[in-house]
């Protein structure tokens, strides 16, 4: 029964929108970052192979669980059902925990070094030929042309149009390590915010973003058919005057989703040692699964200053 309950809850699209799943069947797992691929030129006096460059990153497994006591007496008093409906919305955890898990590693992206030895989100990246890149940006609001002036927590929709848009620049003109742009295809992306003021001029933002745009001197037309979508991460709550953008659309995302095992549930129920001595059960979930930073070039953190 609890394993068709846990079956039935569904994470929310920006979980797989930022971040890949990978299985493993060992403590940890070895992730080769190998650059990216050759581009095509003229066949000038046979092939030219270019090797890839090589980076890794290890990521451990670790052993997660919560555990939902309840006493005998409230489960015999409970002619409503609550309690049942609860212990059924419990062991959802073991899905719902991904969300958890993911907002800690984007909370600590700005400080927390990834696959090139830099910190996630930062302002100089540089691989092979890309040059010094920056997926940390600040934005002065005080600065663009707006109509209407907001502060950074409470931007004006113009001010945080804008904003958006400076956090798409960025993604799009990252380069590769053979200095060819990364992200020439890029038409999906998604906006996480941690607050409901940014949230809503977010959402009123991006029904607009062509004239963002235009008041930033950008061609209007690099904006048709790109989809932009906003997410509200309360646990992202701390950033009050800040957001990511992400890129979607890319097989390989931002975050990497590492499960060695899937969610346990266990009931130690009646007739067992622990009823008998304490009246309760315990009804128990537990996953051995990490998370851990991909792909840095298909994010972008923008500060409002």
């Amino acid at each position: 029964m609890y394993m068709e309950e846990m079956a039935a809850v569904q994470l929310p699209a920006w979980v797989d929108g930022v971040s890949n799943l990978f299985t493993s069947d060992q403590a940890s797992e070895t992730y080769p970052f190998l650059g990216f691929t050759p581009m095509m030129r003229e066949w000038l006096g046979g092939r030219n192979p270019k090797a890839l460059s090589s980076n890794i990153v290890t990521i451990t497994n670790k052993h997660f669980e919560a555990t939902l006591p309840i006493a005998l007496k409230d489960l015999r008093r409970d002619k409503t059902g609550q309690l049942r409906i609860r212990m059924k919305e419990f062991v959802g955890e073991g899905t719902r925990h991904w969300e958890d898990l993911l907002s800690d590693f984007i909370l600590a992206a700005p400080s927390t070094a990834c696959y090139d030895g830099q910190y996630f989100f930062d302002t100089d990246h540089s691989e092979g030929d890309s040059g010094t890149q920056s997926n940390d940006i600040s934005v002065d609001i005080s600065t663009l042309s707006a109509a209407v002036h907001g502060s950074i927590t409470d931007p004006s929709i113009e001010e945080m149009q804008q904003s958006i848009i400076q956090g798409i620049a960025a993604i799009l003109s990252f380069k590769d390590d053979r200095g060819r742009p990364r992200n020439s295809s890029a038409r999906k992306f998604m906006v996480m915010v941690g607050t409901a003021a940014l949230w809503q001029k977010a959402v009123a933002a991006t029904s607009t973003l062509l004239n963002a745009a235009i008041a930033l001197n950008l061609n209007p037309n690099g904006m048709q058919g790109m989809e932009v979508t906003v997410e509200l991460n309360p646990r992202l709550s701390t950033w009050t005057s800040s957001f990511a953008v992400f890129r979607t659309d890319s097989p390989i995302k931002a975050l990497i989703r590492q499960s060695e095992t899937d969610p346990n549930i266990e009931v130690l129920g009646e007739g067992s040692d622990h009823t008998f001595k304490h009246k309760e059960i315990l009804v128990g979930v537990d996953a051995w699964r990490n998370a851990g930073y991909g792909i840095w070039q298909n994010s972008c953190y923008v500060t409002m200053i």
